[in-house]
């Protein structure tokens, strides 16, 4: 008999429809950037393999590779160093890690509503109680204080925050990050923020969490800056007093990270910033197509995207998410139904432009085509 805990939770609304697609689907779901890594860094991978780099590395990962990230972050707080960094298997495992080491069975941990697939079952399987709080395209998908205050009890131990959002593309302003900030003080709560999307924004700054509070941990992944999903690397940043037992939680999770990937990232880090710039202008051209095209669309809203890749567009179509996904499935198209994220996600979609310009008209001329319909 399998435990309790993996009746819990379930594969998430991504995967479903990812896996439920027919061949040929034009794929608006999945969360990644249909670009490859930058060429010094695939070369730097080869070379890695074959000079022998293969072998376990240190928990914690590669000094060099820390070290690095820290440099990255010591321009938030200067008392930033390498034990301050775990290198983890992308950003999912980092999140995972978080949870087995900071809630304790029976505590509460505040979790966006809509929000990232992971939070609240991870929450569940370290044996806390996800507790969501409502993000409403109303107020661009920020939090209401008076809401939070209202959820936060002597079990709550943690909140995580998400920006720039997946799924709804929101990027939090230096002032909320501020007022998050004094609330989880206020109340001594630990933050954990995922701020895997943090260089991926249009016409703004997404502000870090680190260095406002001795209690935050920060997630974050190369996975899409890098445009390397399947290389599976992130890492977490955290106080002194966290992080050797986040370590040895990693440490059981995983051992340790892929060796010839974290020299690899090295060559990334240092110099990948001209392929990153090329991706994100395209990003930004076809964040504008998919504005347009879904503007012209009967029933549909949107709160134009700040960051990320995700489009999140409210439905008034009386169907619910999943129908409206299912039909699209059907038509050949891949989008992730909005309740996926939460109960606020219903009458949402998600629509990835992680996508080709052309992957998107094509996709979206079957979702006006739908829409049309459904309008008549």
């Amino acid at each position: 008999m399998v435990a309790q805990r993996t009746r819990e939770v379930e594969i998430s609304g991504i995967r479903k429809m990812f896996e439920a697609a027919p061949p040929n689907s034009i794929n608006l779901g999945l969360g990644e950037p249909d670009f490859d890594p930058a060429p010094e860094v695939i070369e730097a991978l080869c070379t890695a393999v074959r000079s022998g780099k293969n072998h376990y590395g240190p928990s914690a990962g590669i000094p060099e590779l820390r070290d690095k990230i820290a440099e990255r972050y010591r321009e938030l707080d200067p008392g930033t160093l390498r034990e301050n960094v775990i290198v983890t298997a992308g950003g999912s495992e980092g999140l995972m890690t978080a949870a087995l080491a900071l809630y304790d069975p029976g505590t509460e941990v505040l979790v966006p509503n809509p929000g990232f697939v992971l939070y609240a079952p991870h929450a569940k399987l370290a044996g806390a109680v996800p507790v969501p709080y409502s993000l409403y395209p109303a107020q661009k998908y920020i939090p209401d204080f008076d809401e939070l205050e209202r959820l936060v009890s002597p079990r709550t131990r943690a909140i995580v925050v998400n920006s720039p959002s997946n799924p709804t593309g929101a990027v939090f302003p230096r002032s909320v990050v501020d007022r998050i900030v004094a609330f989880a003080d206020r109340h001594n709560l630990t933050i954990v923020s995922d701020e895997v999307y943090e260089d991926i924004v249009y016409g703004t700054t997404a502000t870090s969490f680190w260095g406002r509070s001795d209690r935050v941990v920060i997630a974050n992944s190369f996975s899409k800056t890098l445009a390397m999903t399947g290389w599976r690397l992130g890492f977490l940043v955290a106080p002194k007093s966290y992080a050797a037992a986040l370590n040895k939680i990693h440490y059981h999770i995983l051992a340790c990270p892929s060796t010839p990937v974290q020299v690899a990232v090295l060559a990334g880090i240092g110099n990948g910033s001209s392929s990153f710039q090329a991706m994100l202008k395209e990003f930004k051209a076809r964040r504008e197509l998919v504005t347009r095209l879904l503007g012209k669309m009967p029933g549909l809203s949107l709160v134009p995207p700040q960051g990320a890749f995700y489009a999140f567009p409210h439905f008034d179509w009386h169907r619910s998410s999943a129908e409206v996904a299912h039909a699209l499935l059907a038509r050949g198209v891949i989008t992730t139904p909005g309740d996926a994220f939460g109960s606020l996600g219903a009458s949402h979609l998600r629509i990835s432009f992680a996508a080709s310009q052309k992957a998107i008209r094509d996709g979206l001329k079957i979702l006006q085509t739908y829409a049309d319909e459904v309008a008549k």
